[in-house]
């Protein structure tokens, strides 16, 4: 069995027009869909900031400009019945180009090489069996005008 750990995480809120982009995760064994921001694991010897920076690009090949750290979460789930412990650095940026929020949805791949769609939604979009994660990531858009 793999060794249970913390996992250091980076999120960056991209809003526009009251809608964030989100990726769709579903977890087979809840039979639940979970929405998240961008980003991803923080390396040894970079900051969290940095890390928003490399995983958008690597992920979306995007740029962004205006990054500004909302705060900071812990998260304890269970994932595909597997049990995980976050402590994420939530972030807000823009993207540099403009265009890219005329677009409904946004094309990236995992680190791994696998596909995913990003996508814009609205706070009507996350309810009990499509929650937006990690667990009091809506309260922290929500305070911030992020989120209706």
């Amino acid at each position: 069995m793999a060794e249970l750990r913390i996992r250091a995480l980076a999120l960056c809120v991209f809003q526009h027009k009251g809608k964030i982009l989100v990726n769709q995760f579903d977890d087979v064994v809840k039979q639940q869909s979970f929405f998240r921001p961008v980003g991803g694991g923080i390396e040894f010897g970079e900051t969290s900031a940095e890390a928003i920076v490399r995983e958008v690009q690597e992920e979306l090949g995007l740029a962004l400009k205006g990054l500004h750290l909302l705060g900071t979460l812990e998260s304890i789930f269970v994932y595909d019945g597997k049990p995980g412990h976050e402590i994420v650095q939530v972030y807000d940026a823009v993207f540099e180009d403009a265009r890219v929020y005329e677009q409904t949805h946004i094309d990236g791949h995992e680190t791994d090489g696998s596909p995913f769609t990003a996508r814009w939604l609205d706070s009507s979009s996350f309810s009990a069996q499509a929650t937006l994660v990690p667990s009091g990531l809506y309260e922290l858009l929500k305070n911030a005008a992020l989120l209706d």
